[in-house]
């Protein structure tokens, strides 16, 4: 299993458009993924705007070839990018420990 962490950054005032946006491209877009196998968004207190979009992946390739090269892409960001200050920063992770 594999976690891709992104790091989002957005204007505070539309967080309810946002959270819609993400919902609405995950369901179009990521679920019906090769290897999808859930998300989680998390959003900022400190920082309103900040978010942690986590996704789980069966494997890296599922992200990076899979998805990122497929057309579902396009439609992903079609949903997300309007709303992004700057590029997210995207890093992959995989388990180390558990309780």
């Amino acid at each position: 299993m594999i976690l891709e962490i992104v790091d989002i950054s957005i204007d505070p005032a539309k967080k309810a458009d946002f959270e819609k946006a993400v919902a609405a491209g995950v369901a179009e877009a990521i679920s019906p993924a090769k290897g999808f196998r859930g998300y989680k968004l998390n959003a900022g207190i400190e920082n309103p705007g900040r978010y942690i979009l986590m996704i789980y992946w069966e494997t890296l390739e599922n992200h990076t070839v899979d998805f990122r090269e497929s057309e579902a892409f396009p439609k992903w960001r079609s949903h997300v990018g309007p709303f992004f200050l700057q590029p997210p920063v995207v890093e992959h992770f995989t388990l180390a420990s558990k309780s």
